[in-house]
């Protein structure tokens, strides 16, 4: 079976089961499922960072991870930031005590950081998302802007691409695909507002569009990760698509932004 048959039956074989967790699961089995992708991505996430074996920066980041993920279920904010900010203490002073085996370097405490940002604060607003009115339509919402900028970015880019968008991070992507990424995420973002009216069509190509850019930028820096860890994809639990990281990547950009801007501008 080809690569690209693969990632069709990937999809096809997914969707229903998210459609699922989302439509008719509750925000209980939204969480569960939320919380399982995370811890997921993390363990893709942090062999990247660290490599194999045990390091406690991995054990910080997985804790860190489920009491951002559990605050933001009981929308505890005060909590979510002590956790934030505990975790960041504690990532310096494990740099701090390896410095007499290790000597002077932050590469170990910045990984950490990044690794208690990334994935598991960004995930928290697919929790934040689902709690709004409607939520379940929100959700959709997102999903469909990113899987639709993906889907017409990557045919476009296939038949289309040949000037290169960003050849030192991402050899592969053109700017012609980027271009039929926003151009499909703007289609998908109109084509899911006319069906369910959350907002204005105006309002849903400006999300589209925002949505597209901040989306691809999303996954261009997990292709950064990925070169400075000398890999192709995060993970192979996905056939065709690579890891679970692989498929967030836009959407961990997405949804924070989404999430604002149905707050501060929508309303």
């Amino acid at each position: 079976m080809t690569p690209h048959a693969k990632r069709w039956l990937t999809a096809i074989v997914a969707l229903p089961v998210i459609y699922w967790v989302i439509a008719f699961g509750g925000k209980s089995v939204f969480f569960v499922f939320i919380a399982a992708v995370s811890l997921t991505a993390i363990y893709e996430y942090n062999r990247m960072a660290f490599g194999k074996g045990f390091y406690l920066e991995k054990v910080l980041i997985v804790v860190s991870a489920l009491f951002l993920l559990s605050f933001a279920f009981t929308r505890n904010s005060e909590f979510m930031l002590a956790t934030i900010i505990f975790s960041v203490m504690t990532a310096f002073i494990f740099n701090l005590l390896r410095i007499k085996k290790q000597g002077h370097s932050s590469n170990s405490s910045s990984r950490t950081v990044v690794g208690i940002v990334y994935v598991p604060l960004l995930m928290t607003y697919f929790v934040f998302l689902r709690d709004l009115s409607a939520g379940e339509l929100w959700v959709f919402y997102v999903l469909v802007i990113a899987f639709a900028g993906d889907i017409a970015g990557y045919y476009t880019g296939r038949f289309f691409g040949g000037k290169k968008l960003f050849v030192e991070v991402s050899p592969g992507k053109t700017t012609e695909g980027t271009l039929g990424l926003i151009l499909g995420s703007v289609l998908g973002s109109v084509a899911f507002i006319v069906l369910f009216p959350l907002c204005s069509v105006g309002h849903a190509v400006l999300v589209g569009f925002f949505a597209g850019i901040t989306g691809q930028l999303g996954d261009l820096v997990e292709s950064v990760m990925k070169r400075e860890a000398f890999i192709k994809d995060s993970g192979s639990i996905l056939p065709g698509h690579g890891g679970i990281l692989d498929r967030l990547d836009c959407l961990l950009f997405i949804v924070p932004f989404v999430f604002y801007y149905r707050k501060f501008i929508i309303q």
